[in-house]
């Protein structure tokens, strides 16, 4: 029965995006969305603003914390902080909740940008109250993850997780922003992934250049995740990627 209502508010949703609209309507409705956006990024511009260097943590909703991968990005949290870092995740359950936590048992700051979605998540109970903000629009969100971060921890997840992490690459490989560290935590989940960036997009086809796979580590501890950002920030400065 929940199958069958969810197919057609679907098609509903489908029907009404082919569905002809006076000016007006087009109108009202851009320009109310045009605030909501910009509203959005003003909150996350002043609160993001003042939190000082942090790095981010990705990873699945879906991982318990009995799994390897949860107690692996807890404990990287607790290094980041110990090592002068905030920590922001998405705000969910599973990894970006272990990323909290760990932020959370160090004293250290422990950010929260979650997002509105039909199904999926709430915010977990690690988060600053101050540092925690919920987004209506995913590519603002996006933005705040890419300009306050110093860096990316990429623990196993799924579709939003890749997006995050290629969206850093493109923006990277591109020069749209300054470089800054990505760690991918788990040889063994992201070996398949690289091995065919390597032997088909570069080797292949050639739709990168060799230096792009330097844009990434793959580490399995989290000892090595952290002195990564240690080690590239003993090298740079620490400020806005743009």
């Amino acid at each position: 029965m929940d199958d069958n209502k969810s197919t057609l508010q679907e098609e509903e949703r489908i029907k009404q995006a082919f569905k002809e609209r006076d000016w007006n309507e087009i109108k009202s409705a851009n320009s109310w969305v045009i605030f909501k956006v910009m509203a959005e990024f003003v909150e996350g511009f002043e609160k993001l603003a003042k939190i000082g260097p942090c790095v981010s943590i990705f990873g699945s909703a879906r991982t318990k914390p009995d799994h390897i991968y949860y107690k692996m990005a807890e404990e990287i949290a607790a290094k980041l902080v110990r090592h002068g870092y905030g920590v922001i995740t998405g705000g969910g359950p599973g990894i970006m909740e272990a990323g909290n936590k760990g932020a959370h048992s160090q004293g250290g700051k422990s950010v929260g940008l979650n997002i509105v979605l039909p199904f999926e998540q709430t915010h977990n109970i690690y988060i600053d109250p101050d540092k925690n903000m919920t987004f209506d629009y995913f590519f603002v969100r996006k933005v705040m993850f890419v300009k306050y971060s110093q860096g990316f921890i990429v623990m196993p997840g799924g579709f939003g997780t890749l997006d995050e992490l290629f969206e850093a690459l493109t923006l990277i490989q591109t020069k749209k922003i300054a470089r800054f560290p990505i760690v991918l935590v788990g040889k063994s989940y992201w070996s398949g992934l690289i091995n065919w960036i390597e032997t088909v997009m570069l080797q292949q086809e050639k739709n990168i250049s060799p230096q792009d796979m330097n844009l990434f580590s793959v580490v399995d501890t989290p000892s090595e995740a952290v002195a990564i950002i240690d080690d590239f920030y003993s090298r740079y400065l620490l400020t806005p990627n743009f």
